[in-house]
Formats: structure tokens, C-alpha cells, sequence
């Protein structure tokens, strides 16, 4: 069971994973050890999975953000499954999820014309609805 402590080293370290464990310490009122002993128990209880980095896509040159609905055309996903991961780099996420679609395509991409390529290799493996992200 996670205390308040726990909750704040894991906002405390959701806002910036590269913190020194010091300057994590003196956030959450606690020692350095003790600071580093929960998130060991964090770590080791899978609490924390992980830690990332967040990529600037605008400054990746990524300017277009889409939303792809994805609707199977079969119940074989393989061959599509297998094109999402060819097309990794635009990619962001593969939600599958339950609804209208089988599955929510979350990409960036540096033009419509690289965009357009990708749906056109997209619909030799399903059909789909295309979203455009105009602003957060």
C-alpha cells in the first residue's frame, strides 16, 4: 500500500526522472537513504517501471498529429501489426481498445505528404478514420 510519501517521490519523479536522489530527499521531508530505499521499493514492487525522456516532436520536425481509428478488414491483425511496426518512427501509440474500432492509432508526422503514405500502405490492411490534432 502506497503512503503520501510514496505518492509524492512519484510525482516528484513523474515531473523530472532525472532528479538527484538529494534533491528528491529534501521535496518529500525525508533523508537521502530513506529517500532511496522507497524508490528501491518502488522499483522492485513494479510501481516504477521505468524511466523516459519526453521528445519535443514539433522541434523533431513532426508537425502533423493525427488520430487514426483503425477498423480490421479480418480477424487476422498480423500483417497489420507487423506495418505499425515498420512504420515505428511515426508512431507514438496502439491503443487496442473496445467500440466502433479495433484499434486508436496515436502518430506524428513530418508532412501531409508522408501522412498520406502511411494511410495508403495503412488501407491494404484495414480501413480506417483519420483525425487531425489541431491544437492541446
Amino acid at each position: 500500500m502506497l503512503d503520501q510519501t510514496d505518492l509524492r517521490i512519484l510525482d516528484e519523479l513523474s515531473k523530472n526522472s532525472r532528479i538527484t536522489m538529494k534533491e528528491l530527499s529534501e521535496r518529500v521531508h525525508l533523508s537521502s537513504p530513506a529517500t532511496s530505499a522507497r524508490v528501491e521499493k518502488l522499483e522492485t514492487a513494479g510501481i516504477i517501471e521505468g524511466y523516459t525522456i519526453k521528445v519535443n516532436q514539433l522541434k523533431m520536425g513532426y508537425f502533423v498529429h493525427a488520430m487514426i481509428s483503425v477498423i480490421m478488414k479480418s480477424s487476422h491483425h498480423e500483417p497489420y501489426l507487423s506495418y505499425i511496426k515498420a512504420q515505428a518512427p511515426f508512431v507514438i501509440q496502439n491503443y487496442k481498445i473496445s467500440g466502433d474500432s479495433c484499434y486508436l492509432l496515436e502518430c506524428k508526422f513530418p508532412s501531409n505528404a508522408v501522412l498520406d503514405e502511411f494511410l495508403v500502405g495503412l488501407s491494404e490492411h484495414v480501413n480506417y478514420k483519420l483525425s487531425i490534432i489541431i491544437s492541446k
